[in-house]
């Protein structure tokens, strides 16, 4: 048994597939799943696993350039919206907003994965946009001149930032 890493087979290996710009969604119970899509459930029981969960142990386990999600997390669950801002507090991650409509109409087909939780919680949907480790890609050792978006994810996770909803 490998210490310290994701345990279920089918999450480690979707995992293992992506790319830069891939999306992961995270989704509460309800949420619509796309037919055809490669949707690991792990809800089981009202309330396990929940979403907090899921999101913590992802971003221990992969590089996150933007959580989309819609407004409503920020404006009408400020609880839940402060769990989020906690878990993605130095990572260089910012947010943005993505309508119900973008998540089920959009994004949730182009998600090259879909994680469905337990979570009962509401607006508890989040589209995870997966990077690349922005300090190794760009090393001074390549000469190699970051582009600015890399430069300022850098400071973002240098200054440990708490990202916010624009």
């Amino acid at each position: 048994m490998k210490a310290n890493c994701i345990l279920h087979p089918q999450l480690a290996a979707a995992l293992a597939t992506l790319g830069h710009t891939d999306i992961v969604l995270v989704t509460d119970a309800g949420f619509p799943i796309p037919p055809g899509a490669n949707r690991i459930d792990l809800g089981f029981y009202p309330g396990t696993v929940d979403v907090l969960e899921i999101l913590r142990v992802l971003r221990s386990a992969l590089f996150v350039e933007e959580v989309r999600f819609a407004p409503e997390v920020r404006d009408c669950h400020p609880a839940l919206y402060r769990h989020l801002q906690q878990i993605y507090t130095g990572s260089g991650a910012t947010f943005s907003c993505a309508g119900h409509d973008v998540l089920c109409q959009d994004l949730a087909y182009r998600a090259k994965v879909v994680i469905r939780s337990g979570s009962f919680d509401p607006w508890a949907n989040f589209a995870l946009v997966a990077s690349t480790d922005p300090f190794a890609w760009f090393t001074e050792a390549s000469g190699v001149k970051p582009l600015p978006a890399y430069v300022e994810r850098r400071q973002r996770i240098r200054d440990n930032a708490v990202p916010a909803l624009q």
